[in-house]
């Protein structure tokens, strides 16, 4: 894998007893997941807390005193699916609200990877996910970054961001010919490093819409018509 890519992934391993307990040792919250899942549904929050443990599903928290007991309950709640666990990553947030940032890859009418468009999603209050179809709200990358970065950092920071989307793009491209669109999930944290949450092979191309230039959702749809994911009238 790129080393370009390779340290903007979280540590993630498959979900079992003995694995979950050492990634909790050693990084004291992190996120277990469904290994196949979309739209942020059956993402659970887990973390050592005052001795004990607790989880957090949707807005619902539970409390341990035990890890058994902790492992019992997430048991029940993930049934037989194969779920993955993840270093967790503590967001920055906007209004008390954690955030994330979707970046839209796509291939060029020239065939070249290009990152068009950008947009932050912040979680509805009270819950763990961001995604807009579990209540998420979108929003200018700039307004999120504000309270955070002076305005030359977020300028630099913006700009790996890009390149980091188009080098995932390529990473996937050598694994999956064909590919002409990513969208690339990345949680910023307090040190302002970007992490790789999750890659969607078929993101929402519409969702750009919100932003105030109109230019760049305009490109994207463009681009997505040119490789026919979008039928043109």
């Amino acid at each position: 894998m790129n080393p370009a890519v390779r340290e903007h992934i979280p540590d993630t391993r498959q979900l079992g007893k003995a694995t979950l307990e050492a990634m909790l040792s050693e990084y004291g919250m992190v996120y277990v997941k469904p290994d196949k899942g979309t739209f942020g549904k059956g993402v659970i929050r887990v973390e050592r807390e005052n001795g004990g443990f607790k989880f957090q599903s949707g807005t619902t928290i539970r409390t341990f005193s035990t890890y058994d007991g902790l492992y019992d309950g997430l048991k029940r709640v993930t049934g037989g699916r194969q779920y993955l666990v993840q270093k967790g990553i503590h967001l920055l947030k906007y209004g008390g609200r954690r955030f994330d940032i979707r970046v839209m890859v796509q291939k060029s009418p020239a065939g070249r990877w290009e990152s068009t468009a950008m947009v932050g999603r912040v979680a509805y209050p009270g819950k763990i996910v961001t995604n807009y179809h579990s209540g998420g709200t979108l929003k200018p990358v700039p307004t999120l970054l504000q309270a955070h970065m002076g305005e030359s950092e977020r300028a630099a920071f913006t700009g790996g961001l890009k390149r980091l989307g188009v080098s995932v793009a390529r990473q996937l491209e050598a694994a999956y010919p064909g590919i002409k669109e990513v969208g690339i999930d990345i949680a910023v944290d307090r040190s302002h490093k970007s992490w790789i949450l999750e890659v969607n092979t078929c993101p929402d191309p519409y969702i750009f819409r919100v932003l105030k230039d109109k230019d760049i959702s305009r490109k994207v749809i463009r681009y997505a018509k040119a490789y026919g994911r979008i039928k043109s009238k």
